[in-house]
């Protein structure tokens, strides 16, 4: 297998918008219109979002929580809706990615000592279905959030008003289907003190609220951007590398991509009138081929409903594997795990995330059509 091959299996999506950006450039060709596609506020937000977060999990505050509540669990039940609501609540402000490569690996291993693969299947799909539904509730739980609540410039109220009911839903669903998990007793394990340095810890905690402020546009991008930069730089250098920069040039392509589509006349009113009043439904379609933050990105062009195409794509992580490219971070722990039973997981995985999809588009529906 060449390197190439390697390169395109580990970034689909990053090959898939390049190729899209490079074929659109042949219909328009690069000018100085293209300057004016890219969204660089985004991009430096999520470049220090990124290095923050890698920072709080570098001096182990992720272990640290997960260590005191670990110490409370006694039964299955009890571990699993542990871990399955630290990911929804920790998504919102850490990413859904994040919350899954910080508490999946746990899970699996904890569940490995019950002996029991049913439990272990279905508190690693909830996890995510977790992640993904707890991400929507704020600007920076995921990166297609980010984008919009800039692209759209969503006051704060707009973007709560919008998310909150599927999400209040979200956490119900997800608590009775957590009941079904058996309340066995856990077995007693170790659970080491996790030390954390307080100077490190401090800095990036600063660094993260910093991002926060300039999300929510209380200082410039470029001061977020460039304190992250410093504080990698003097704090640790390594936290650059952990910078997922495949996203961020991704981002870049289907800028370009978008901005040449919405060039082309006939390509743009087909689209407009395709999503006008059907923002919800054809976004969360899209996001089971494409993923929901191409889906986001791509749809931006097209339409001036930011909070329905907020919510559609939100909605859209649910389905299918690749719908949120945060689930197959979920599915490769599992594959990798010993004694994982891959088919019965994707089994599961698509039962849940189906179902809790239609439900929640026909919730939206009918509370949409009420108002």
């Amino acid at each position: 297998m060449t390197k190439v091959t390697m390169f395109c299996r580990s970034q689909p999506v990053l090959v898939i918008a390049c190729a899209a950006a490079v074929i659109t450039m042949f219909f328009i060709p690069p000018d100085v219109r293209y300057a004016d596609y890219c969204s660089f506020g985004v991009l430096a937000e999520l470049f220090a979002l990124m290095t923050a977060v890698a920072g709080l999990r570098s001096v182990r505050l992720f272990e640290k929580l997960t260590a005191a509540l670990l110490r409370r669990a006694g039964t299955q039940r009890h571990l699993a809706q542990i871990f399955i609501f630290l990911c929804f609540f920790s998504s919102m402000l850490v990413t859904n990615d994040v919350a899954l490569i910080t508490f999946v690996p746990l899970t699996l291993m904890a569940f490995s000592e019950t002996g029991d693969e049913r439990s272990r299947i279905l508190t690693t799909v909830l996890e995510t279905v977790a992640a993904n539904l707890g991400s929507m509730m704020t600007p920076i739980g995921n990166p297609q959030n980010l984008y919009i609540f800039d692209r759209y410039g969503l006051s704060a109220a707009q973007f709560a008003q919008t998310m909150l009911p599927a999400g209040a839903l979200s956490l119900v669903c997800l608590f009775l289907l957590s009941l079904l998990i058996p309340k066995t007793a856990c077995p007693a394990g170790e659970h080491k003190d996790v030390k954390m340095p307080p100077l490190h810890t401090a800095v990036y905690a600063l660094l993260f609220a910093v991002c926060v402020a300039a999300v929510f546009k209380l200082l410039p991008c470029e001061v977020c951007a460039a304190a992250a930069l410093l504080t990698a730089l003097i704090a640790d250098r390594g936290l650059l590398l952990k910078v997922d920069y495949p996203l961020l040039v991704t981002f870049i392509f289907f800028f370009v991509f978008v901005g040449n589509i919405a060039r082309v006349g006939a390509v743009n009113e087909f689209f407009s009138r395709v999503l006008t009043g059907n923002e919800v439904i054809v976004s969360s379609l899209l996001s089971q081929v494409i993923s929901n933050v191409p889906a986001s990105v791509m749809l931006s062009g097209f339409t001036q409903n930011g909070t329905a195409l907020l919510l559609g794509v939100n909605l859209g992580g649910l389905g299918t594997p690749i719908a949120s490219m945060a689930s197959l971070i979920s599915l490769q722990f599992y594959r990798k795990a010993e004694g994982a039973k891959t088919g019965k997981y994707l089994a599961v995985f698509s039962a849940v995330n189906f179902g809790m999809l239609i439900l929640l588009l026909a919730f939206t529906m009918i509370t949409s059509s009420l108002l």
